[in-house]
C-alpha cells in the first residue's frame, strides 16, 4: 500500500511539472518583444525617436509593455478610409492612424472644448476649405484632415514635426516661432503623435 501511495504521489508531481513546463514554454513563445522607445530633441527643437539610441543625448520615452499593444491598435473599422486617404494625399497609413489615436482616441463623435470636431478633430472655421460637409462623417473627416496635414507637411518641406505644431496650434504661430511653439500642449500633442506614428509604423513593417 505505501509503494502505491508513493507510485500515485510522484505521478502527481510529474505531471503537475510537465503541465507547468508545457504552460511556460507557451507563455515565453507567446511573450512579445519588447522595443524602449528614445527620444533626443536636437538644438533646432527637432524631435528624433529610436529604439536605438546611439549617444546619451537619447533620454527613455517609453518603456513599452505587452500589455500596450491592445492600447495603440486602432480601430479597425476605420482603416480602409485610412489607407485611401494616405494613397490620395501621399501620407503614411501609420501617421494618420497617429493623428486620430492623439486627437480623437477614434471616437468620430469627439468634440473638443475649443470646438474642434470628429476624428481628426477639425476646427469649423476649416471645413468649407476642406471641402467637409458633415465632420461627423468618418470618410469626410478623415480626407479632410488628411488633406490639411498634407498642405502642411508641404509648407514645412516635409518637416513632419513642424507640420504636426501647426496642425495642433495654428501656422502662424509655428511661423512666429521658426519652430515648434514654446506651449506645452503643443509640445505634449508632437511628442505623442510621433510616438504613435513609430508604433502603428513598426507594428505594420
Amino acid at each position: 500500500m505505501d509503494k502505491l501511495v508513493k507510485a500515485l504521489r510522484l505521478g502527481v508531481v510529474i505531471s503537475t511539472c510537465c503541465i507547468m513546463a508545457v504552460v511556460l514554454a507557451a507563455a515565453w513563445k507567446a511573450k512579445p518583444a519588447r522595443a524602449d522607445i528614445y527620444l533626443y530633441i536636437d538644438s533646432q527643437g527637432v524631435l528624433h525617436f529610436t529604439n536605438t539610441p546611439t549617444s546619451s543625448d537619447y533620454k527613455i520615452y517609453i518603456r513599452e509593455k505587452p500589455t500596450r499593444a491592445a492600447k495603440v491598435t486602432p480601430l479597425r473599422s476605420f482603416d480602409q478610409l485610412i489607407r485611401e486617404a494616405a494613397v490620395k494625399h501621399g501620407i503614411s497609413a501609420s501617421l494618420i492612424r497617429a493623428l486620430i489615436k492623439v486627437e480623437s482616441e477614434f471616437n468620430p463623435r469627439a468634440v473638443s472644448k475649443k470646438g474642434a470636431l470628429g476624428l481628426m478633430q477639425l476646427m469649423p472655421e476649416n471645413l468649407a476649405a476642406l471641402e467637409v460637409e458633415d465632420p461627423f462623417n468618418p470618410r469626410q473627416n478623415i480626407m479632410g484632415g488628411t488633406r490639411y496635414l498634407k498642405e502642411l507637411i508641404e509648407r514645412y518641406q516635409g518637416q513632419v514635426p513642424l507640420a504636426l505644431a501647426a496642425y495642433n496650434a495654428g501656422p502662424s504661430m509655428v511661423d512666429r516661432h521658426q519652430g515648434i511653439p514654446p506651449i506645452k500642449e503643443t509640445e505634449l500633442f508632437v511628442e505623442k503623435v510621433m510616438k504613435y506614428f513609430y508604433l502603428f509604423k513598426r507594428k505594420n513593417s
